[in-house]
């Protein structure tokens, strides 16, 4: 991918070689695999108490001195709260600061830390990112697997998720 670069809120690519990688932290959404950059995050804790109306996708948590929205993707992308769906604790992905804030994202399973070259990492269409529930994602990285399967991840653009 030659032509991006990385900066604290948006994956570009030109600034790096196609053999550098990028640390990704990768989590499910239900069938949708998703990403961070792990520069884009703060740290991943134990899911705690969400507060609000329920008819959002975002809420409340208090955590430690500060109190932090909680984005629950699963039902801004499916429509079905990740809590109706299981009773799990899971995580939060704590974000850096997006718009002067962090921003908490709700897990159901423990998100996992992996090396992805830049070469293996794409620009999604605009087109595509104007049509569908995805517009969250601005790249999408192909990463073969042992089996000669490929796994597809959606890295997200967090100035777009809330």
């Amino acid at each position: 991918m030659g032509n991006s670069t990385i900066n604290s809120n948006h994956l570009k690519v030109n600034d790096f070689d196609a053999n550098s990688l990028l640390k990704l932290v990768i989590f499910a959404i239900g069938k949708l695999t998703l990403a961070l950059p792990i520069k884009q995050v703060q740290k991943v804790v134990k899911h705690n108490p969400v507060h609000g109306s329920g008819l959002s996708h975002v809420n409340l948590t208090h955590l430690e001195e500060q109190e932090v929205a909680v984005v629950d993707l699963h039902q801004k992308l499916f429509k079905v709260s990740l809590k109706e769906r299981s009773e799990t604790n899971g995580y939060f992905i704590i974000t850096q600061p997006v718009i002067g804030e962090p921003l908490g994202i709700m897990v159901a399973e423990t998100p996992i830390l992996l090396d992805v070259p830049l070469s293996q990492i794409r620009i999604l269409p605009e087109s595509y990112r104007q049509a569908d529930t995805l517009a969250i994602a601005s790249h999408v990285a192909i990463i073969p697997q042992s089996d000669r399967t490929t796994m597809t991840v959606f890295i997200l653009d967090l100035t777009r998720v809330i």
